[in-house]
């Protein structure tokens, strides 16, 4: 019977189509996107239970006579310079790297155009978990895209058939500028565009541009959007609707200069869908993740593709909860070995841990800690930032812990973690604890810039996948019986990167990272540790200046240091400091 209900479950059609491929995260490391983004959705998804395996498809690369539909032979002939994919990217590439951009984006167009194939065959909507490569425009690459998928899609549906209206919105940051270019004379493909500011004239035979500027709000976004969406839906009633829904517009992206809250993002995106079931109901529809930068980006899109599929939103855990659910599902190879990823520069200052030995807290062999770290993806992880042969070193020879090291290379001469662990009884009498004695991450081939500034200490920019690391000690705690894991972070940012799941035993160091917290909750990390070294954090009651104090952070893992914690917090009777900015 439970084999006849999983047939009769796949043969029910699926809500939502998911076209996603794993080279998809073969992105540029000095390109802020997280390369991770569309299998987080996929994870998140699947998770909850709202996507099937028969539900997601792989796609092939887009044709060369696809692509040539839209754009000039002499674009594409120019995608072989390296300079000329590094101009249209925005960063220095090697001849290597030039040619990854265009396979992925190749690849990320064959996605696109499944997705269109599949939403028109089937009359349900189809997600590309990539694409919305919407500035290239058919003789010039710009802003991270060399090829335009939307654009490319819809002259691959029509070259087999199809001969309706298309709209595209695009409620990306930044302007479809491309996509507006290629269909500037043509009346049956309207190009739906609000954005922060153009980047070329909006003319077109059946286009609408709406520039907004910087700062918008929720607000002042749906106000527009309600405003000029069912109008176009009225006079060109699509036969296919593209929408390119950029996570960009939120008040935490990287890049971005709005500020979008999740609720309004959702918003946004619930009024696209009704707008279309009201105005056009049964259009195919495909949707394109678009532009979003840094870790939170996939957040806006898994809860819009949470509504779309079951009805109703579901908030995506944390992400250190979402690697923490993948890590323990191969538990079976933590009892044997480990895995980690890093991020920025972390420098742990703390007191001396076991003597030397033969393995990492006495249970890790060298092979079993690279073999995990290849098993779980870690090392594939390293390889997607550009170091094709990275190798593992563990060194038993200090009196303060493992050392383990991964390399980039095989001659080890590009250092990229670095990680001191102990075991240690002395934090909390009667529970024994992993102590994080040292943790750095660094990728030496990216130089800081104001997408990776200089943080205290960094040699380099960090790999950007500290949760990782966290999760995998955090399982290795599990695994070996221990109560949590602790460190003494040296500077505030490190205090800060860990502030959702780590929190200080003594309850005045709480109180008082809070309040450094809140003073600077409006700045940078580099401009929050400038303004604290400067002596620019102040105490309201007294005006003297604030200064970093270490202390002693916890990850409980064990249910009595939870419950330790738990306690410290609620019986908390110190006055919390009250701290501010001095402008100067």
């Amino acid at each position: 019977m439970r084999v006849l209900r999983r047939l009769l479950r796949r043969l029910r059609p699926p809500k939502v189509w998911m076209v996603y491929h794993r080279d998809y995260a073969h992105t540029i490391t000095r390109i802020p996107l997280d390369p991770e983004r569309g299998e987080r959705i996929l994870a998140f998804l699947r998770e909850e239970g709202l996507v099937r395996r028969h539900e997601i498809t792989r796609p092939r690369p887009a044709s060369l006579a696809a692509i040539l539909r839209v754009h000039t032979p002499e674009h594409l002939e120019s995608l072989d310079k390296v300079e000329v994919v590094s101009q249209a990217v925005g960063v220095p590439l090697t001849d290597v790297e030039r040619q990854r951009v265009i396979d992925q984006q190749r690849l990320v167009t064959g996605g696109t155009i499944r997705a269109a194939r599949l939403a028109l065959l089937t009359k349900r909507p189809a997600v590309n978990l990539g694409g919305g490569l919407h500035h290239a425009t058919p003789e010039q690459g710009m802003g991270f895209c060399v090829m335009n998928d939307v654009a490319i899609a819809i002259e691959h549906v029509r070259r087999y058939g199809f001969h309706g209206r298309v709209l595209v919105v695009d409620l990306d940051l930044h302007d479809g500028n491309g996509t507006r270019a290629v269909f500037a004379d043509d009346p049956a493909v309207f190009t739906f565009s609000i954005h922060n500011h153009n980047w070329e004239p909006a003319g077109g035979a059946a286009t609408l541009a709406v520039p907004l500027g910087a700062g918008v709000t929720d607000r002042q976004f749906l106000d527009v959007l309600q405003r000029e969406l069912p109008p176009v839906l009225t006079a060109h009633r699509p036969n296919f609707v593209i929408y390119v829904a950029g996570t960009d517009p939120a008040e935490d992206d990287r890049l971005g200069d709005w500020k979008l809250t999740p609720r309004g993002m959702l918003e946004r995106d619930r009024f696209v869908v009704e707008s279309l079931r009201r105005q056009a109901p049964g259009v195919p529809l495909v949707i394109l993740l678009a532009g979003g930068y840094g870790r939170e980006a996939w957040r806006y899109s898994a809860r819009f593709l949470s509504w779309l599929i079951g009805g109703a939103a579901v908030e995506p855990p944390d992400d250190l909860d979402l690697i923490l659910r993948r890590y323990r599902q191969t538990d079976h190879l933590v009892a044997t070995s480990g895995d980690w990823g890093l991020t920025e520069d972390d420098l742990f200052s703390i007191a001396p841990g076991a003597g030397p030995g033969t393995r990492v807290l006495g249970t890790f062999s060298r092979h079993a800690v690279e073999l995990s770290l290849e098993r779980v993806g870690l090392l594939d992880e390293v390889r997607r930032r550009g170091f094709a042969n990275p190798s593992v070193t563990i060194d038993f020879g200090s009196g303060l812990g493992e050392t383990i090291r991964v390399f980039g290379d095989a001659e080890h001469t590009e250092l990229l973690l670095e990680l001191r662990v102990s075991r240690n009884k002395r934090v909390i009498p009667g529970m024994e604890l992993l102590y994080i004695e040292w943790l750095r991450l660094q990728n030496p081939r990216v130089p800081f810039s104001p997408t990776y500034p200089r943080l205290p200490g960094q040699q380099h920019p960090g790999l950007g996948i500290l949760r990782e690391v966290v999760a995998w000690l955090v399982v290795v705690c599990e695994r070996l019986g221990l109560d949590g894991m602790a460190s003494k972070p040296a500077q505030y940012y490190m205090a800060h990167l860990g502030r959702r799941h780590l929190r200080f035993l003594d309850p005045m160091a709480q109180a008082r990272f809070e309040a450094i917290h809140n003073a600077l909750a409006r700045s940078t990390l580099p401009e929050a540790e400038r303004l604290l070294s400067g002596s620019r954090v102040v105490d309201v009651e007294t005006g003297e200046a604030v200064t970093w104090k270490p202390a002693v952070q916890v990850y409980p893992v064990s249910a009595r240091l939870k419950a330790l914690v738990a306690a410290r917090a609620a019986e908390r009777e110190v006055t919390p400091p009250r701290f501010r900015v001095q402008l100067g």
